[in-house]
């Protein structure tokens, strides 16, 4: 079956609207020849003479009067889809945004960007929602709106990246733990009891490629987040290596040291769908984030 052009639903519209042919060519600026093939071209396609002749003028039929509404309802909702869209008003949008990050994120950044949004755009909610795997889909899928990572590969062509900032690594003990007081060595730090972050269950990391030939860590436990990490550690004699800024909130209390070797630095980029790329919310949104992120990664 042939597809009905769409553009007679306009035509049908001023047609009905005007009941001549001679003004609807006139707002269409088509010639009468060619608004009485249009004419002609409606009738077929809905089966009913439209517009019939009484005395001097034209009447619509019953049946043309049946459509007459839905018509210009179709024709003014087409004609919003098509209209640019309006201005982003920060005071009067409600929406919820769903940002997927790992831990010590929310803690780090979350009370900044909420109060930031909520200055802005009361009506905006945040939902936080942790991240336990590296994996676009949520993005992909709409489930989630924005995220935050390092970006250990290119990321696929509908997700786009921005680098937020760069972290490094530091170890972390409880306060009375023997690396607190005295220098930290390679050797003082590598023959500590570690505690190894990894998502993935793997054994090692940046962290033990970046030790010196001849030293290793010595790992007796895994976890899957750096929250998990700094609790054992501060409640035990474990060290715990983690990001720097990523993880200010959660170590408070504790004592923080530089590695004694040239620590790894991962860069955390805030990633999204590129079908939210020209949204203007999201893009406020974005932009809110970046600015929370790069001034209070700095303190």
């Amino acid at each position: 079956m042939a597809r009905p052009d769409l553009n007679l639903l306009v035509t049908l519209d001023v047609l009905l609207e005007e009941g001549s042919v001679t003004r609807a060519g006139e707002r269409l600026a088509l010639s009468p020849s060619a608004m009485s093939r249009a004419l002609a071209r409606l009738r077929r396609a809905t089966g009913d003479p439209l517009l019939v002749r009484a005395g001097r003028g034209l009447v619509p039929t019953p049946h043309a009067v049946a459509l007459r509404d839905r018509v210009r309802r179709l024709v003014q909702e087409a004609e919003e889809v098509l209209r640019p869209a309006s201005p982003l008003d920060l005071a009067t949008l409600e929406r919820t945004f769903a940002l997927r990050s790992s831990d010590g994120f929310v803690e780090r950044f979350g009370p900044a960007l909420v109060a930031e949004v909520g200055r802005e755009a009361p009506g905006v909610r945040l939902r936080f929602l942790r991240k336990t795997k590296k994996d676009t889909a949520p993005l992909r899928d709409g489930v989630v709106d924005l995220e935050t990572g390092v970006v250990e590969q290119a990321p696929a062509p509908d997700v786009v990246s921005e680098p937020l900032f760069t972290d490094r690594f530091i170890g972390v003990v409880r306060s009375a733990h023997p690396l607190s007081t005295g220098k930290v060595t390679a050797a003082r730090y590598a023959s500590s009891r570690h505690v190894h972050v990894s998502r993935r269950g793997l054994p090692e990391g940046l962290v033990d490629a970046a030790l010196p030939t001849g030293h290793h860590r010595r790992i007796v436990t895994m976890v899957d987040g750096f929250g998990a990490a700094l609790a054992l550690a501060n409640a035990s004699d474990l060290v715990a290596t983690v990001p720097d800024r990523h993880t200010a909130h959660l170590r408070q209390g504790m004592c923080s040291f530089e590695l004694p070797f040239r620590a790894p630095e991962v860069t955390v980029s805030l990633l999204w769908h590129v079908r939210l790329d020209a949204d203007p919310a999201h893009r406020w949104l974005r932009d809110r984030v970046v600015d929370v992120c790069r001034f209070d990664g700095r303190d």
